[in-house]
């Protein structure tokens, strides 16, 4: 039930109580009463009915009870019931925080009383009631104003406890982000880990197979026409095979212990041997004073180079290569060109790979058809030696790693 209509159950039960006690002689308001007629009752129904307002409009329906009351014993009718309403609406001011409002109320039922009872031609009788409403007007203002504090106690220590229920929550609510956030790290660490063991398998195996392809293929050719030659190829085979699987261990290692993969810009002429070993004509040619850069720059630079070489071996057939090294004090230079077949630079993985890795060093690489045709591979990587020295595997932090891919796709 709404406030409205327990206010109006309220007034109901008072004007109930009100008219049963005066019919009843259960007051007396002095020797002056008279007896109960429809006007007197008409203000005991006002006086009792204002309480259904009381929460609702305070002030106005403690007036209209105070004035009720105050004509009531102007008028001389029996019993002292009929100030109940107004102490009621006292009562409720107080409790609601108008305390001032109240006590004026009650200063001017007070007067008004006392002043009816000056005029009147005969005092009070000792114990009468009415001698008593001072009292009972202090009563109403202390009762309400204790009512009052202990309702606040009692809102002051619920919101406590709500706002101890909300912090909770909230600590809940961050331990659960905070779970996740891990969860979700652990698992772009787990996905840019498996990128770069693929990307390393593929960069380390991926030219060593195709030299054993190509010589494969010659084997098969030569087998019949010219079987002297069979086995420079098996031996090329095997040494290809026997590079792939040191390859395959060092890589392999790097996972299990901390020592560094051998490739760097130092392996450069056992990559051209091996190169010239599959039947490609390679020229390497290295410009400025060669100096060792940080183990970044110096494992892309080979990565690339091995890279380059390997899409020549698969797609431009027996071409001639160029492989130039240019070192300068900011920068190094490294060029893979070739005559054979021209081409565009598809979106494959090998060049998507080779950006990768010069964009994670702090270089750029463009690949596309050379200018007098073939295909060229142009990869400008920093110079200087490192100032420091970096980690074992050379691999870049996750965050690193995801804007070099995202900067990688965007070049493929």
């Amino acid at each position: 039930m709404d406030t409205r209509g327990k206010d109006a159950l309220i007034a109901a039960g008072a004007l109930a109580a009100i008219v049963a006690g005066t019919y009843a002689n259960l007051s007396w308001s002095g020797p002056q009463e008279r007896p109960l007629d429809p006007a007197g009752l008409a203000l005991i129904v006002v006086a009792a009915l204002s309480l259904a307002f009381r929460r609702t409009a305070p002030l106005a329906a403690g007036i209209v009870a105070a004035a009720s009351g105050v004509v009531y014993y102007a008028a001389h009718y029996p019993g002292v019931f009929t100030a109940a309403p107004a102490l009621a609406s006292i009562y409720t001011l107080v409790v609601l925080g108008r305390r001032k409002a109240a006590i004026w109320l009650a200063a001017a039922l007070a007067v008004s009383m006392y002043g009816l009872m000056a005029l009147a031609p005969e005092d009070p009788p000792p114990g009468s009631w009415m001698a008593l409403l001072s009292g009972w007007l202090v009563a109403m203002v202390l009762v309400g104003e204790v009512t009052r504090s202990g309702r606040a106690y009692l809102r002051a220590v619920e919101q406590r406890a709500q706002a101890m229920e909300q912090r909770a929550e909230a600590v809940e609510q961050r331990a659960l982000e905070a779970e996740r956030t891990r969860e979700e790290a652990a698992l772009r660490q787990a996905g840019e880990e498996r990128l770069w063991i693929a990307q390393e398998l593929h960069d380390s195996l991926t030219h060593s197979i195709s030299v054993v392809n190509v010589q494969t293929a010659l084997a098969l050719e030569l087998l019949e026409r010219r079987p002297e030659r069979v086995r420079e190829a098996l031996l090329a085979i095997k040494e290809s095979g026997h590079e792939a699987m040191n390859e395959l261990r060092a890589t392999l290692g790097v996972l299990r212990a901390p020592e560094e993969v051998e490739a760097g810009l130092s392996g450069l002429p056992r990559l051209v041997a091996r190169a010239e070993g599959a039947g490609l004509r390679v020229t390497h040619t290295v410009r400025g004073v060669p100096y060792a850069p940080s183990p970044e720059v110096d494992r892309a630079a080979y990565r690339i180079a091995q890279e380059a070489l390997t899409n020549v071996l698969r797609h431009a057939g027996a071409a001639a290569v160029t492989v130039s090294v240019d070192y300068t004090p900011s920068a190094i230079v490294l060029r893979v060109e070739n005559d054979g077949e021209p081409g565009v630079a598809g979106p494959g993985m090998g060049l998507i790979g080779m950006r990768e890795r010069a964009v994670a060093a702090g270089g750029s690489l463009t690949a596309g058809p050379g200018e007098t045709g073939g295909f060229a591979v142009h990869a400008e990587l920093p110079g200087g030696q490192p100032a420091e020295p970096h980690g074992r595997t050379g691999r870049e932090p996750a965050e690193r790693h995801a804007q070099v891919r995202a900067q990688a796709g965007e070049g493929a």
